[in-house]
């Protein structure tokens, strides 16, 4: 199992105020890097990983994608564990959640913003 350095919960004063290391499946940190690689890329959009609210429990990891430019804010909260895909396009990064039987959610992040598909038929060719 691989381990990922995340901000702890704001919760309560007396836990641990520096990064803090949870144990997540390999291809949860797999996607929290190609995320962070993504986003580092573009100066609009920061992406940051945070404990969630299973303390103590590995994958217990909450991604935060932030998109700021101009008079424009958009953010995406998501457990890491939710993901099934992550795909960097180059100018795109697709985030596909909850696939059942070729139906899926996806977040599509571009240079300008999120795109949110709650219905997305997936194909394959």
């Amino acid at each position: 199992m691989a381990s990922i350095q995340v901000h702890p919960r704001p919760t309560p004063a007396e836990r641990h105020d520096g990064d803090i290391e949870i144990e997540v499946d390999e291809h949860l940190r797999d996607f929290a890097d190609r995320i962070e690689d993504w986003a580092a890329a573009r100066q609009a959009w920061e992406f940051t990983v945070h404990e969630g609210h299973d303390f103590g429990r590995s994958n217990n990891v909450e991604g935060r994608l932030l998109f700021a430019e101009g008079e424009q804010t958009s953010s995406l909260a998501f457990r890491l564990d939710q993901l099934d895909e992550v795909t960097d396009t180059g100018d795109e990064l697709v985030l596909r959640f909850e696939e059942r039987e070729g139906i899926a959610k996806l977040v599509v992040a571009t240079l300008h913003g999120l795109d949110v598909h709650f219905f997305h038929i997936l194909t394959f060719t």
